[in-house]
């Protein structure tokens, strides 16, 4: 069976789809210092859950792209500048995080405990991209040091907790869509 260079109808209505919902879960924030905790990683997640590795990825290239050109739905806003806020890097993340969620949803089995594997390797690159762009951008071009150990807490200790729940709620979601959604997914 060969492989579909392009992508349908259903396929790109799908990638808007995740796209919208990443934008709205910006909005849905909870505002802490340095880092605020936003549902963008909950829909990230459930796109590369869902949709898989290349669709979920297209959906949050879309959704950077959308930003970086000046509509403002990011956290904090959009436009070309926003690269240079150290929360950018977390953005960027997103689309590592959900292609490799994609990727072990793909071939894993498609049960809570692959689903919520997934989701953890999602946040494991979500943050290690996010961290590391953010220390060097605030202490490096920002000139507003931040030190290690203050991003861990802030970046790490007070997030981590709720996207373990948005796992959890993504693989729980993901696991009773999938069947309900097959076929449109398949096809699409």
């Amino acid at each position: 069976m060969e492989k579909k260079k392009f992508i349908d109808v259903r396929g790109m209505v799908f990638c808007a789809l995740f796209t919208a919902l990443i934008a709205a879960g910006a909005f849905m924030k909870i505002q802490i210092p340095y880092v605020p905790i936003t549902l963008q990683f909950m829909f990230t997640n459930l796109a590369g859950l869902m949709l898989g590795k290349r669709k979920g990825l297209i959906s949050v290239c879309l959704y950077i792209f959308i930003g970086l050109a000046g509509i403002p739905i990011f956290a904090s806003g959009g436009g070309p500048g926003y690269i240079f806020k150290p929360t950018f890097g977390y953005i960027i993340g997103f689309a590592g995080g959900t292609w490799l969620a994609g990727l072990i949803a793909e071939r894993g089995k498609k049960d809570i405990k692959s689903f919520i594997l997934a989701g953890l390797a999602n946040m494991a690159v979500v943050y290690l991209m996010g961290l590391v762009y953010f220390y060097f951008m605030s202490n490096y071009y920002l000139a507003k040091p931040v030190s290690v150990k203050a991003l861990l807490i802030s970046g790490v200790l007070l997030c981590a907790p709720g996207d373990i729940v948005s796992c959890l709620i993504s693989a729980v979601l993901a696991k009773r869509l999938l069947p309900l959604t097959r076929k449109i997914f398949v096809s699409a």
